[in-house]
């Protein structure tokens, strides 16, 4: 069914209404990354998700909704030993799929993928953050933190909303940052 629709139709769906947090998580950019590396989608249907997913993401912020999109980011090393965890334990082995077998081989092809990603789909009305999360747990803490700066609510705390910048980079302005953080 979802073949025969417009990329986008089913994520409209689930867009949030006033007063509404609504997250994706990776779904929305599967196209630009795993779609594209696996071959999942056509040429042609990456290149359409390129061409209009800024257009998109623009009528969405014209429309009062809040885009704030976050890649983490996190070395091969890293990422060997978290599949490696994955495998040995019961309790994560849920996790494991095809696609991870293949996540080692294809690094690279992932690596041009997602710096194509960040370069073309990082606008104005929704930039990229890049969370540099080797460690979870200051990668976790530190996206709260400046997703909870990005947002208005009642008794919001500045004070307690600082971010590391060697952790949270802004994309294009720590672009040059990206390499090491991806090797």
């Amino acid at each position: 069914r979802e073949e025969g629709e417009w990329y986008f139709q089913r994520y409209v769906a689930e867009l949030p209404t006033a007063g509404e947090c609504v997250l994706f998580n990776r779904s929305w950019y599967n196209r630009a990354g795993v779609e594209k590396v696996m071959d999942f989608c056509t040429d042609a249907q990456y290149k359409q998700f390129m061409d209009t997913v800024n257009d998109f993401e623009s009528l969405l912020v014209g429309s009062n909704i809040q885009v704030i999109k976050y890649y983490l980011d996190i070395s091969k090393a890293e990422q060997a030993v978290r599949l490696a965890d994955r495998a040995k334990d019961p309790l994560k082995q849920w996790k494991i799929s095809p696609i991870d077998q293949q996540a080692q081989k294809k690094w690279d092809a992932y690596s041009q993928a997602r710096d194509a990603m960040l370069k073309k789909t990082s606008t104005k009305d929704a930039p990229w953050v890049v969370i540099s999360a080797n460690d979870k747990k200051l990668a976790h803490l530190n996206l709260i933190r400046d997703l909870l700066s990005r947002v208005d609510y009642p008794g919001k705390d500045k004070s307690i909303l600082k971010i590391d910048p060697e952790i949270v980079l802004t994309w294009p302005a720590d672009s040059k940052k990206l390499p090491k953080l991806a090797k």
